[in-house]
């Protein structure tokens, strides 16, 4: 895909104008790409956003260009947001000068599953009005490596099962999250400030708003955990620090995942609940053998005690701007 540049001091002039929760400028590198039925003078009807930190990841995200080039669905244009550390700050640059009717983000670790993932996922929305936000299945790929597809099968939210109609469902998260770009500007957009957490704030938001929050049908996608051991414990220490961060901050979303697709939506629960939770899952994956749910709880754990010594710095601009 051949991406141009854009200028993100207009991407952050349009980003302050519908945040809620807004963190200092973006200093991304932000560049677009058109799909084969979209360009400057025919606008796309889905906006597809993918953070980066390094414009890589493991090599994940060339590959995961390539694939966006052959889908069925071409009247795309595609951002990349490389170098924030806020994922949700690189998103809301992205989106305030997005022009499709849908804002589809992906993780830049994702892989499409289908040649008509960005089809699919779009379709629910024509179906029903009330949807806000779609989602889809996280399958395990069968010719991944051994440890991927391990961590995807014991580590819970690392996979999730196809469904086969529209599911209300608490599992549609960033990898491959589809939502009305008018009800993403209407709820305030991506929470800037909290570091971790924004998959089921912006669930929320969402829901609150009036809007369903589903899962599409037929539909998957591979979110693909890192390639050795060593990094996925890095991943899962970071994880740990960044929610120990936001829990002693802002309790109020702390929120728990479901971990089926159908199961209630789970507010925020009180820090000594979660430890405690956190040891019966330690113990659980001890008495199951399950190794690596072991290992990566284990450093979640260690990251959760080091981040509850820590502080976020508040963000230096005022939440909105008219």
């Amino acid at each position: 895909m051949e991406f141009q540049p854009v200028d993100i001091a207009a991407a952050n002039t349009a980003r302050r104008r519908f945040v809620r929760h807004a963190n200092t400028d973006s200093q991304a590198r932000l560049s677009r790409a058109y799909g084969r039925a979209a360009g400057p003078d025919r606008p796309p009807r889905v906006s597809i956003i993918i953070p980066t930190a390094d414009g890589q990841r493991y090599g994940y995200l060339p590959r995961l260009l390539e694939q966006i080039e052959q889908q069925t669905y071409q009247s795309i244009e595609v951002f990349l947001a490389e170098g924030d550390n806020r994922q949700g700050r690189a998103i809301n640059a992205a989106a305030g000068v997005a022009q499709g009717e849908f804002i589809l983000t992906f993780d830049d670790d994702t892989s499409l599953g289908t040649p008509d993932v960005i089809e699919r996922v779009i379709e629910p929305f024509a179906r029903d009005p009330k949807i806000g936000m779609a989602g889809v299945a996280n399958r395990i790929p069968e010719d991944a490596p051994w440890l991927v597809r391990r961590i995807m099968a014991e580590v819970p939210r690392r996979s999730s099962p196809e469904v086969s109609e529209v599911t209300d469902s608490d599992m549609a998260e960033h990898p491959c999250l589809a939502m009305r770009r008018e009800v993403f500007y209407e709820v305030g957009g991506e929470h800037e400030v909290v570091p971790r957490g924004l998959d089921p704030y912006l669930r929320r938001a969402f829901r609150e708003a009036g809007c369903r929050v589903v899962v599409a049908p037929g539909v998957w996608i591979h979110h693909l955990p890192p390639p050795t051991l060593g990094q996925v414990l890095k991943q899962f220490y970071r994880n740990g620090r960044m929610s120990a961060l936001v829990s002693r901050q802002f309790p109020e979303l702390a929120l728990d995942n479901a971990l089926r697709h159908g199961d209630a939506e789970i507010r925020a629960q009180p820090r000594l609940l979660r430890a405690l939770r956190h040891g019966g899952r330690m113990l659980g994956a001890l008495l199951t053998f399950k190794w690596i749910y072991l290992a990566t709880t284990a450093a979640y754990g260690l990251g959760a005690i080091a981040g509850s010594f820590e502080r976020i710095a508040p963000p230096a601009k005022p939440a909105r701007q008219a």
